[in-house]
């Protein structure tokens, strides 16, 4: 049984680390922590088995942790994903404008004028005094964040369709935008357009 825990703790806890990582949505984060506790009870075996009470201790209070995790991301957090994506599949189908979810601005493809694809939304700004958008983080290059450039676009220059962002400016213009810098967001899109 030690032979067999041994083996499978490291292996479904660095499964399940990718997997919380990668930050796909609460179905693979909530299976996440599935993979994460089968890990963490794995390690408590080997902490049985070899007579190594911290190690038991600490993966018995990490299962527990992974058990919220569990019910954080498949049950609480996918039913406010799955209400969100009924609320936009609906709107598809309503005479009214279209709907998308807000929390599915991050992640979303942003393509130019022409359709060519320039990044991927990072973070949308809200106006406190009226709710509306006052411009969007967008980021373009580097592979997996490494070396990528971070870009301001003031909403009045962004189209949102159900999938995906379209700027109103070819990319030549969003590439020439200034690159922004971990603590030098803009405090509104009039600071953006001064620039």
């Amino acid at each position: 049984m030690n032979d067999i825990a041994s083996i499978l703790a490291p292996v479904a806890t660095m499964i399940a680390a990718m997997m919380t990582a990668a930050n796909l949505g609460a179905r693979v984060t909530g299976w996440g922590f599935v993979v994460f506790t089968a890990g963490s009870i794995a390690w408590s075996v080997v902490g049985i088995t070899t007579g190594q009470t911290n190690l038991l201790i600490s993966n018995g209070f990490l299962t527990l942790v992974n058990v919220v995790g569990i019910w954080r991301w498949l049950g609480r957090q996918a039913k406010y994903e799955e209400g969100a994506r009924s609320a936009s599949a609906a709107s598809s189908r309503a005479s009214v404008s279209t709907l998308f979810t807000a929390s599915g601005i991050a992640g979303m493809a942003v393509d130019d004028e022409e359709g060519g694809q320039v990044g991927r939304a990072v973070e949308a700004l809200i106006e406190c005094r009226n709710g509306a958008i006052s411009y969007l983080v967008i980021s373009s290059g580097g592979l997996a964040g490494i070396d990528e450039e971070l870009r301001a676009v003031p909403q009045d220059r962004l189209r949102f369709q159900r999938d995906r962002i379209r700027l109103s400016m070819p990319g030549s213009a969003f590439l020439a935008l200034p690159v922004l810098g971990a603590g030098d967001w803009p405090a509104s899109a009039n600071a953006i357009e001064s620039a």
